[in-house]
């Protein structure tokens, strides 16, 4: 084993307990949080786990048992839970000046400079001191590798008796632990990965520790043996530290109602280029192209099917709202035929650029002038993260509180923490 060490913190079931802090009432209940349209269960609490409610069902078929059972189901609150995972991020900070924010609800610490014997104490006061602060419950894996840290917090997730800490990093954890993990429970291996494994005699962490790298790289390439000596403790993966800067961007929403008119869709594409051209200024970042798309829903089996999508170059990298929506538009009208009903429509934009370091269009091709656009587009991105996102809107992407088309959170709780209106509130005795 190295000296290096990092640790993984995640929240458990971090969207029902984002919803628990705000609602005292919830603790010990079933409770699941629903994806857009409140289509199927993304996030589900032990007890709601243990009704046999599984991830991705379908809300239409669990309804009636979640009634009969009473769970507690909330539409996504995603302005919630961000910011949530934001306040959970700067307290990781606080123990660790390395952080990789792997995902909303997991992120690795580097802990290399804490004394072995001080880690999992450590681990258990970060725990603490995330929960008195936040409200949010965490397990902690700590381990030499990226890959043993996630073996580590998932052993600490399945295994109660450990109050949520596991130490890989300590020899007789490690050979207790490597040897009960299941193949298909170690990160990064997915069900095709499992029986390529599972052929080679794999049955466990530890039978995948003992191949020889030159096997598993013929059966999984350069990942498989990348696993391999991650198990046995030589760290092939660092943190990122710093996000990557972004390839791509997409905006993609399925509609809450069948949209049967070119006008509505006009209005949908419209709202979601406003959106795409927000992302990417947020990373002062621009395209030169965008791909449009909208397409049917398989499940209207007695309805024609219908799926298109086409690419609007514009003249030069922009992220400026005004352009982007103008070339969805045209993608849209380009496109469009009446006689089907859409569910779902997006856009979608690749090989971004540092929009500072792009080539400019010639004159007379297209060319804006950036400067005077970049003034109105920090205008209109102020008076958002001031009032609201949707605050102000191109008149093309409809006045929010009247879009038929948009997602349906129809079990959302307030946004407590990011909407001055939706503030919970503290009655007086």
């Amino acid at each position: 084993m190295t000296a290096r060490a990092y640790a993984l913190s995640d929240g458990n079931s971090f969207y029902c307990s984002c919803e628990r802090v705000f609602d005292a009432r919830l603790a010990r209940l079933p409770v699941i949080v629903l994806s857009n349209n409140d289509g199927c269960a993304i996030a589900r609490t032990n007890e709601a786990k243990a009704l046999g409610i599984r991830m991705g069902e379908p809300w239409f078929k669990i309804r009636d048992m979640c009634r009969q059972q009473g769970v507690r189901v909330y539409s996504s609150n995603y302005a919630l839970y961000g910011d949530m995972s934001a306040r959970v991020n700067a307290v990781y900070r606080s123990f660790s000046p390395r952080i990789e924010v792997y995902s909303i609800d997991e992120s690795f610490l580097d802990i290399s400079d804490v004394r072995e014997s001080d880690r999992e104490a450590l681990a258990r006061d970060m725990r603490a001191t995330v929960r008195a602060w936040t409200g949010i419950p965490t397990c902690v894996g700590i381990g030499p590798t990226k890959t043993l840290a996630k073996l580590a917090n998932h052993v600490a997730k399945k295994n109660p008796e450990l109050g949520g800490v596991c130490d890989l990093t300590d020899p007789e954890q490690y050979d207790h632990w490597i040897i009960r993990v299941p193949v298909g429970d170690i990160w990064g291996v997915g069900p095709a990965n499992t029986r390529r494994l599972e052929a080679l005699g794999c049955d466990s962490a530890a039978d995948v520790r003992d191949l020889d790298t030159r096997v598993a790289r013929k059966a999984m390439t350069v990942v498989g043996e990348r696993l391999v000596r991650e198990l046995r403790g030589e760290a092939c993966l660092d943190l990122e530290t710093l996000a990557p800067t972004r390839k791509g961007c997409a905006v993609t929403r399925s509609f809450s109602n069948r949209v049967e008119d070119l006008a509505t869709m006009e209005e949908a594409v419209a709202a979601h280029a406003a959106r795409l051209g927000e992302k990417l200024r947020g990373e002062r970042l621009g395209t030169d192209h965008v791909t449009v798309f909208f397409h049917t829903s398989e499940h209207d089996r007695d309805r024609p099917q219908r799926s298109v999508s086409t690419v609007v170059t514009l003249p030069e990298a922009s992220n400026d709202t005004r352009v982007l929506v103008k070339a969805c538009l045209h993608g849209v009208r380009k496109t469009w035929k009446d006689g089907f009903r859409y569910s779902k429509a997006g856009v979608v934009t690749t090989d971004l650029v540092p929009l500072a370091a792009s080539q400019r269009a010639l004159p007379g091709l297209g060319q804006i002038d950036r400067e005077q656009g970049a003034a109105l587009m920090a205008a209109l991105d102020a008076c958002n993260r001031r009032f609201g996102r949707g605050a102000v809107v191109p008149g093309a992407a409809g006045l929010t509180p009247k879009r038929e088309w948009s997602t349906k959170f129809e079990m959302r709780s307030p946004r407590y923490t990011t909407r001055a209106d939706e503030l919970p509130v503290v009655a007086a005795a």
